[in-house]
């Protein structure tokens, strides 16, 4: 990543506005942004926290959701690569069978 592919993008989250540095394009900032916002706004009504406290409580929802995709994404990498072998197997014993 050089400087001539970052950007500033002015986002609000949680009535704070950020300018953000990234060398994503704007449209996922902003999307970035409002899912963070939703999420400590989600905290902050459930909980009657703090500020600080409900942008915790996002951050530990965020990042649950993120390892149960990663953890998902794996055991379907590990079904997909059985699911591999088997076919080559089957494979490799029709053409051994010709």
């Amino acid at each position: 990543m050089n400087d001539e592919e970052i950007q500033t993008v002015p986002v609000q989250i949680f009535g704070e506005e950020y300018v953000i540095r990234t060398d994503q394009d704007e449209e996922h900032t902003r999307k970035c942004a409002a899912y963070v916002d939703d999420a400590i706004e989600e905290a902050h009504l459930r909980g009657h926290v703090s500020e600080s406290k409900a942008a915790i409580l996002a951050a530990m929802e965020i990042a649950d959701e993120l390892l149960r995709l990663r953890e998902d994404r794996e055991v379907d990498n590990r079904q997909m690569a059985l699911r591999l072998r088997q076919l080559r197997r089957r494979m490799e014993e029709n053409l051994d069978a010709d």
